[in-house]
């Protein structure tokens, strides 16, 4: 049993990824031919004692194997493939972080921890501080997942994750204009948090949201949308997937995109992410690959695609989100009286109060506002908040064009000639809009709402993992929460350690997790699932917050047959 367990560690890891996880005896031979040959010779090397072992000491053997082994010994008999199979019945989500200050190492360690058990990678997220080499980041996990594992790469202002001794940080970076990948002697932006997933009874891959280099202002969001809702509909009942992680570039406006994807896609459809990245992407399909000599990267989406065609004794993985805003309305509803476009990322808007006529002067207002502030320590951020209702166009089936109100925040940067100046285009003459200002006390106690949603979660599954089985037993199994991602706000104010982190590990402390910090915070839910900054915008959904930490929570539920 030594050696052969010591010889499956010598296979190719990377290589056999190359193909998706074994439904079959192996995946890597095309013929029936090949197989029968290839069976033949293995059961004709495995006449020994450890032919004659049980399935059920082969799965406690085999469950101790780390992931290269273990999809190795997958592929050597029938047998051994039914019990690897069995042991990965269940999704499964790893993660670890690394604060090593050299790029090999701290690749090496976040590896090394996510593929200490068995589990057959259906997508990889990395987030690394910008010392790091985005690049060679992304080769580096390239050659060891392989090619076929949708891998998003991103450059991030923070990270959160369980390090090797399973204690959990939270690392904020200063942020900065300089991306050089440049080496100092500072260990600052240094680390790493890596994510891989395994998801049975989803399809997952990356889609590519692209511009072209020709007409730079031409961004294919339609053709983004239609990538997303083709692949979900070949493997679906549905053309909108259960989930998407989504990164955007910091140099794009998710806006408009994000407010096409909540028209286009079902409510039901999670979105979470980060709209402040600097990314690097691999999809799963060779088709997907976009040329960086025709096209610019604005983002990615990882889709999630619910299977339609998968076995019944697997169960379903569900999305679940809640948010912890950071940002509180003040003042009076105005109205857009002007609103012209400064240049590609900012806008001048002349406003007045809801039913008066006069124009706002706004560089008094402005510094009436500041004023208003007395703590000298406390410079708060001021936003926007506006109610767009848009009517969208798009080319898929009967309904051509849909109507839905969503609420933008856009940062104000000052004031001038009667003019506010906004961070952002697309605001329109005679859009309603309310004053926001960042705040850490609702930030906290944003958080405990966040803790209690959270927990509302965990109380559910405690009740379905007392459901009988269909023989009148009791069962010890329901709805289990599995893995979770946080993407929170870099800006946001703490007092405490680990404070964003601690809605979900505090419920869930077993439960593997990861985080990364941001300044954009993509987070879309259902209506009941996720909270929107105003009561007046409730019929205007929200989907890039600011000041804002976004939880996400992935459960479980077996199938109903095992009650």
């Amino acid at each position: 049993m030594h050696w052969t367990l010591k010889s499956l560690a010598h296979h190719s890891y990377a290589d056999y990824l190359q193909s998706p996880p074994p439904t079959s005896l192996f995946p890597n031979i095309h013929t029936d031919k090949e197989k029968e040959q290839m069976e033949k010779k293995m059961t004709m090397n495995m006449r020994s004692g450890f032919s004659q072992v049980t399935e059920d000491v082969m799965e406690n053997i085999f469950s101790r194997l780390p992931a290269s082994a273990f999809s190795s010994a997958a592929c050597v008999s029938k047998c051994w493939n039914h019990v690897c199979v069995r042991i990965l019945k269940k999704p499964k989500f790893a993660s670890a972080i690394s604060l090593k200050p050299t790029l090999p190492d701290a690749v090496k360690e976040v590896l090394d921890k996510v593929l200490a058990e068995p589990i057959f990678p259906h997508f990889a997220i990395a987030c690394i501080g910008k010392k790091f080499s985005l690049a060679l980041t992304h080769q580096l996990l390239t050659e060891k997942l392989g090619s076929r594992v949708p891998l998003i790469t991103n450059t991030a202002s923070g990270i959160i994750g369980a390090d090797v001794t399973n204690e959990l940080q939270e690392v904020r970076w200063k942020p900065s204009d300089d991306d050089s990948d440049s080496s100092g002697d500072t260990l600052l932006d240094r680390g790493i948090v890596l994510v891989i997933g395994f998801l049975p009874g989803l399809r997952v891959d990356a889609i590519p949201l692209l511009r072209t280099k020709t007409v730079p202002e031409m961004c294919l969001d339609e053709k983004f949308l239609t990538d997303i809702k083709e692949f979900t509909a070949f493997f679906s009942h549905s053309e909108s997937p259960a989930g998407i992680i989504l990164f955007g570039d910091r140099n794009v406006d998710m806006r408009p995109i994000l407010a096409k994807m909540d028209c286009a896609l079902d409510e039901e459809t999670v979105i979470v992410g980060d709209a402040s990245g600097r990314f690097l992407c691999r999809s799963a399909y060779d088709s997907r690959h976009y040329d960086g000599d025709s096209y610019f990267l604005d983002g990615v989406a990882l889709v999630f695609a619910r299977d339609m065609h998968k076995s019944q004794d697997i169960g379903e993985t569900q999305f679940h989100v809640t948010l912890s805003t950071g940002i509180m309305p003040f003042g009076p509803q105005l109205h857009a009286v002007w609103a012209l476009q400064k240049d590609t990322a900012s806008s001048w808007l002349s406003a007045r109060v809801q039913g008066h006529n006069e124009i706002l002067d706004t560089e008094g207002l402005l510094a009436d506002i500041n004023s208003s502030f007395d703590d000298e320590d406390f410079s708060p951020d001021l936003y926007i908040g506006v109610v767009q209702p848009r009517q969208w166009h798009y080319p898929f089936g009967p309904e051509n064009f849909i109507s839905r109100a969503s609420l933008a925040f856009y940062k104000v940067l000052g004031g001038e000639r009667g003019f506010f100046i906004i961070n952002g285009v697309g605001i329109e003459c005679g859009d309603p809009f309310l004053f926001y200002h960042s705040d850490p006390d609702t930030a906290s106690s944003s958080c405990s709402d966040a803790y209690r949603n959270l927990a509302i979660l965990k109380e559910e599954s405690k009740g379905q993992s007392c459901l009988p089985l269909r023989n009148g037993e009791p069962s010890s199994e329901g709805k289990k929460v599995f893995g979770g991602l946080i993407f929170s706000c870099y800006l946001r104010e703490t007092s405490h350690p680990n404070v964003e982190s601690s809605p979900f590990h505090e419920n869930f402390p077993e439960v593997p997790l990861a985080g990364v910090f941001c300044n954009g915070e993509i987070g879309r839910g259902s209506s009941s699932s996720i909270s929107q900054e105003d009561d007046e915008a409730n019929s205007a959904r929200c989907c890039l917050h600011y000041h804002s930490t976004v939880y996400l929570a992935l459960s479980y539920t077996p199938p109903t047959s095992e009650y």
